[in-house]
């Protein structure tokens, strides 16, 4: 969703009084939400989420337009209140909890103005539009640190994560020395189709695709990244609507702290490509991951055949979005929901520097 007017005065300049009122929750008390965009994600994932658990009252809502916020409270939140300006939301004592559910162009300052105002912060992914204001955000969370800020976990790859993570540490391939990541769709691919904000630099900013998801994924799974080399390209640059600033396909040479070298490809415009998947290359052998159906499959050095590794029920992952960010903020001195800020910001570092190779800079270290 996007239409969000910036909010560039008080909320930047750091004039609002510090600190707030709502660190302290018990699970006695009822959580109140506050919803900042209110699209896709947060009807079909966040909502039914949040009203599975018992203590949660949604409201205020602003989204792209007054209507359009009418609109969703009648059908998902008939008991809360829409607002013209998402300001309203943030700085209303009837919110304890800010959720951002708008396009990368809106996080930083929803964000920023919550903590201010003392309202624990859930992000809807990807971080920010820029690598300064995921810098922003971050330092807000620091300073605040009794109040839960987090950001929405990419859900791929969640439900073999674990196994993945155990079978590397395990060594079942050897040393991992090579991957490679191919992301492909035909979402792009139709002309006629109009554009879509995702296209747009000015409300996605430095995403592109589902370049930070995976970046997030390849972090958790096989460390850092250091050095990256990307090319990429606009396919179709004019669609109803404007002109496409984001590329339609990218590709990307990273090195990660290991020594483990990896390409990733990326596309929006590739018609009749095969699923998202991921490989591994070790010493011993070889690791796949396919994302659209959670199969692993680990094969050996010397053996034919690759055999597929089932994910057994207690490392299940599965999604617990709502429940975790509402337990952290339930129990301050229990664990805080993951992706935090910090870990966002070392996605953002990585995205943040394909984006200067893409703009000529050539092979780039991230940091």
């Amino acid at each position: 969703m996007g239409g969000f007017r910036r909010f560039e005065s008080v909320a930047k300049t750091g004039q609002w009084a510090q600190g707030g009122q709502c660190g302290g929750m018990t699970e006695e008390r009822e959580l109140r939400i506050g919803i900042v965009g209110a699209g896709g994600i947060v009807k079909q994932r966040h909502m039914p989420g949040l009203r599975a658990l018992p203590g949660i009252k949604i409201t205020a809502v602003a989204n792209s337009t007054l209507e359009s916020a009418q609109r969703f409270c009648a059908e998902y939140a008939p008991e809360a209140k829409p607002f013209a300006r998402w300001e309203e939301v943030v700085d209303n004592e009837d919110v304890d909890i800010v959720w951002v559910g708008a396009t990368p162009d809106m996080h930083h300052d929803a964000t920023d103005f919550g903590l201010r105002r003392g309202k624990h912060v859930f992000c809807q992914a990807r971080m920010a539009s820029t690598l300064a204001e995921a810098e922003g955000m971050w330092e807000a969370s620091i300073r605040f640190p009794e109040l839960v800020s987090a950001i929405c976990p990419a859900p791929h790859g969640l439900k073999g994560g674990e196994v993945m993570k155990k079978l590397l540490a395990d060594g079942a391939i050897g040393v991992p020395h090579q991957a490679l990541l191919h992301s492909f769709n035909a979402g792009w691919l139709d002309p006629e189709a109009p554009l879509h904000w995702r296209q747009q630099m000015d409300i996605s900013g430095i995403q592109i695709l589902t370049l930070g998801i995976y970046v997030e994924v390849l972090h958790r799974w096989l460390g850092q990244i250091v050095e990256v080399e990307a090319r990429g390209n606009v396919v179709i640059a004019e669609r109803p609507g404007g002109e496409v600033d984001v590329p339609d396909f990218l590709h990307v040479l990273a090195r990660f702290r290991s020594g483990l070298e990896a390409t990733l490809l990326f596309s929006g415009v590739a018609a009749h490509a095969p699923g998202d998947k991921l490989w591994i290359f070790g010493s011993e052998g070889t690791l796949t991951y396919d994302f659209n159906t959670d199969e692993i499959q680990l094969g050996k050095r010397g053996e034919a055949a690759m055999e597929t590794i089932p994910i057994p029920s207690g490392m299940e992952g599965g999604w617990t979005v709502e429940r975790d960010f509402i337990a952290a903020v339930r129990n301050p001195t229990g664990p805080r929901p993951k992706p935090d800020f910090t870990e966002g910001i070392c996605y953002m570092r990585v995205v943040d520097a394909i984006n200067r190779s893409l703009d000529g800079d050539g092979v780039v270290s991230v940091g």
